[in-house]
């Protein structure tokens, strides 16, 4: 199967997890409730994020070049956003650069691979292929959410664009 979001979540995942000394979680957008999913998280204090996948349309008649872009909301349960805002500028930095970011991303990705596949909590992908990859927000971005419950959390959201082919 190819999935371009497990390698862009996995190597942001081990990039926050050098940089930071913590563990990032990614989970993909379903009906089940931000505080059922901060029940299961170790540390009740952590980031983790919540993605969607979006398909968009093609833009040349060349077929095997696709372009998605992934919906990420970032949450951090407890305490201050400082921690939340250096994990966004990490991703920030590390996909916000076209071709470059794509160079490295399909570098690590080499790395990773072992008998032609790339292995995550025993599932195994086919590798893919990144040409550029970007950043950005929307203006609909807010500091902290509110659940309806007792509990806030502080909040960020990204889109990274990228186009892909299969290895």
């Amino acid at each position: 199967m190819h999935y371009p979001p497990i390698f862009i979540n996995e190597y942001i995942k081990e990039k926050v997890a050098s940089e930071f000394d913590t563990a990032m979680p990614f989970f993909p957008t379903s009906p089940s409730m931000i505080d059922e999913l901060t029940n299961t998280i170790q540390d009740a204090g952590s980031i983790f994020g919540v993605y969607d996948r979006m398909f968009r349309m093609r833009r040349s008649p060349f077929p095997h070049t696709k372009s998605e872009q992934l919906l990420y909301y970032l949450y951090k349960p407890t305490g201050g956003i400082a921690r939340l805002q250096e994990i966004t500028q990490l991703i920030q930095d590390l996909l916000d650069g076209e071709d470059e970011s794509a160079d490295d991303i399909n570098k690590w990705i080499a790395s990773k691979i072992d008998d032609g596949v790339f292995t995550v909590s025993g599932t195994e992908f086919e590798p893919v292929f990144f040409h550029k990859i970007r950043v950005y927000q929307l203006e609909e971005v807010r500091d902290i959410v509110d659940f309806g419950t007792a509990r806030t959390f502080a909040g960020n959201k990204i889109i990274i664009d990228y186009d892909w082919h299969k290895s």
